[in-house]
């Protein structure tokens, strides 16, 4: 037990607070604060408090749990929304109203709530278990087993187990080892700020679905990769991450709101239990945690929500399921370190960010993967997260420190967003780096026609950005036909293929075969459209096709159509080039007849 001896905004400042250790969390003041020792001087003790500290006085008492920050593991976390600290907001507003109470204490699993669970028929009572081994499980939801696993750190003789109906905290075993015996039960704690153990970590070669065609086809990023949107206000973060948490192909998914805007956070709140899972037709909340830290809300539990989300992660991951985990952003995480940096009267670094920024942006991405767990089974870790620079600038350390970590960046672009251009993902200065891991399962899944077709769109995209800038000097007419036809077919893949509505429903979510599908009928347009420029037809005439019509036309084709649609359009193209070839011909016929009459 200790005093308050002096307050700084969130830090606090505890004197007689001698046998504490770093990063054991302790209650402050009369209302029991809650809060985490950050550093330690003799006797005196600096806590980050996660609460606000108006009113706190110099003199009330401090004490400190002898426990590191850690979240609750267990059944009841899916569907549920927590506070950065993993208190559970319902139960919040349930006991203090809508404003969050100061001090207040709310379990992030529900104790009174009863689950089934199943023992795991490979487990006799008398065996031998491991860390992580699976000893049963829970239908949590209708979408996802809940697995229950022997806790990191303890192994040995089972006994007790067995079917039943049990709550969170209710032993539902005993592992018994050198004479010590440890009950069990379906809930565990974890500290937070310690990466997960695991056996090994794979190289990830399957891509993440999103649904996006842009993020897909050009920039994908491989389950367990990790990867950052960056951009400045107004160039669709948040609705990007939301579509990808919509319609990612993964497991389970955790979006973290980390000092987001308080609208913005009440619309996910409030859209988020009305979606439908596009899979199963269950509600999207069977597989989702969501973690909100408004901007409004105290500075230094927006430091914690980022590590609560990755631990979450981690657990859902050793089960063996695949999980996204969407962090925006990343840069109000970074200013809260730098604010507590500041306070701590800490060297500042570039900008003002502590010194120390780089390394924990690393240690947060490095925390994703595809691992095999101590338990055996394989899952994985996607960590995508939203970068908010100040005017759009990427110099700014964030930024900078992110792009080091990451392996895909998908760089949002104001004048795109300005243009209606949506997903504002700028085609020319995007970059994946898992290509080469992922070109294998594209080619077993979708041939070689797909990888050679997405090389060819990226050439045709690059070459058009150097016409354009041609075009703005001595205009359009001053190229040659085949450079307009490049043009032509260039603002089809940027208007038709790129730009995407996430708010309609057949353009929402595009499946890689029918982007597939898209990209082959634009590169057969282009080459008969250059094939008719070779026999001397007029780009006049190609650009006043009808088919160019329906090749704008093809997000809007169903999955079960595409191969009927596929042959008719490919005819549509063949025949209307017949028709401005014959007709190409009838006009010169007709010329060199007038030249014979003269």
């Amino acid at each position: 037990m200790g005093n308050i001896e002096r307050i700084s905004g969130p830090l606090v400042i505890a004197n007689d607070m001698l046998g504490s250790k770093m990063y054991d969390v302790v209650r402050a003041g009369e209302l029991g604060l809650i809060g985490e020792i950050i550093q330690l001087r003799k006797d005196r003790a600096v806590i980050q408090v996660y609460e606000d500290t108006t009113g706190l006085k110099p003199g009330e008492p401090v004490k400190s749990t002898n426990l590191p920050l850690t979240v609750e593991l267990g059944p009841g976390l899916l569907g549920n929304t927590y506070d950065g600290i993993q208190r559970p907001l319902a139960e919040i507003m349930e006991k203090s109203g809508v404003f969050i109470a100061r001090g207040i204490e709310a379990q992030a699993l529900d104790r009174g709530k009863k689950w089934k669970f199943v023992a795991d028929d490979k487990i006799k009572n008398g065996s031998t278990v491991k860390e992580g081994e699976v000893l049963g499980y829970v239908q949590e939801t209708e979408l996802i087993k809940h697995y229950i696993m022997v806790p990191h750190g303890i192994e040995g003789k089972i006994s007790g187990l067995k079917d039943g109906t049990y709550r969170v905290d209710e032993e539902i075993a005993k592992i018994e080892n050198g004479g010590k015996s440890h009950a069990i039960t379906m809930m565990q704690r974890r500290p937070v700020r310690r990466s997960g153990r695991f056996r090994r970590k794979f190289r990830s070669e399957e891509p993440l679905m999103t649904g996006m065609r842009v993020i897909d086809t050009l920039f994908p990023v491989a389950k367990g990769g990790t990867a950052a949107i960056p951009g400045p206000f107004g160039a669709g973060k948040t609705v990007s991450l939301h579509s990808i948490a919509k319609y990612a192909d993964t497991d389970i998914v955790i979006s973290i709101g980390c000092g987001e805007r308080g609208n913005e956070m009440t619309e996910v709140l409030t859209e988020f239990p009305k979606l439908k899972d596009p899979k199963s037709g269950k509600p999207l909340m069977e597989r989702t945690i969501l973690i909100a830290n408004t901007s409004n809300m105290p500075v230094a539990a927006r430091e914690a929500s980022i590590y609560t989300g990755i631990t979450l992660a981690e657990y859902f991951r050793d089960m063996g399921y695949s999980v996204a985990l969407l962090a925006d952003s990343t840069s109000r995480w970074a200013e809260a370190m730098r604010e507590i940096s500041a306070r701590l009267e800490e060297m500042p670094g570039e900008e003002g960010y502590p010194a120390y920024l780089p390394k924990r942006l690393a240690e947060y991405y490095e925390r994703g993967g595809k691992v095999e767990s101590l338990g055996g089974r394989v899952g994985s870790v996607t960590l995508v997260g939203a970068v908010s620079p100040p005017g759009g600038d990427l110099s700014e350390p964030v930024s900078q420190g992110t792009l080091r970590v990451v392996k895909t960046f998908w760089a949002l672009d104001a004048s795109l967003a300005s243009t209606r251009h949506f997903p504002s993902i700028n085609w020319l200065t995007s970059y994946s780096l898992y290509l080469n891991d992922l070109q294998e399962w594209y080619v077993k899944n979708h041939g070689d026609e797909f990888v050679d077709n997405r090389n060819e769109v990226m050439r045709i995209l690059q070459k058009e950005a150097e016409l354009k800038d041609i075009v703005q000097l001595v205009g359009a007419e001053a190229l040659p036909d085949s450079e307009r036809v490049l043009l032509e077919v260039g603002r089809i893949i940027r208007e038709d293929f790129l730009r995407q509505n996430a708010f309609v429903d057949f353009d929402a979510y595009t499946s890689l075969k029918k982007q597939a599908f898209m990209i082959k009928m634009i590169l057969y347009f282009r080459r008969r459209a250059e094939e008719a420029v070779g026999q001397g037809i007029g780009v006049e005439s190609i650009l006043k096709m009808k088919v160019r019509e329906q090749l704008s036309r093809m997000k809007e084709v169903k999955e079960d159509e595409l191969s009927k649609h596929e042959e008719r359009l490919r005819s549509e193209i063949d025949n209307e080039f017949e028709t401005i070839a014959k007709e190409y011909r009838q006009e010169g016929q007709a010329q060199v007849e007038e030249d014979e009459n003269r």
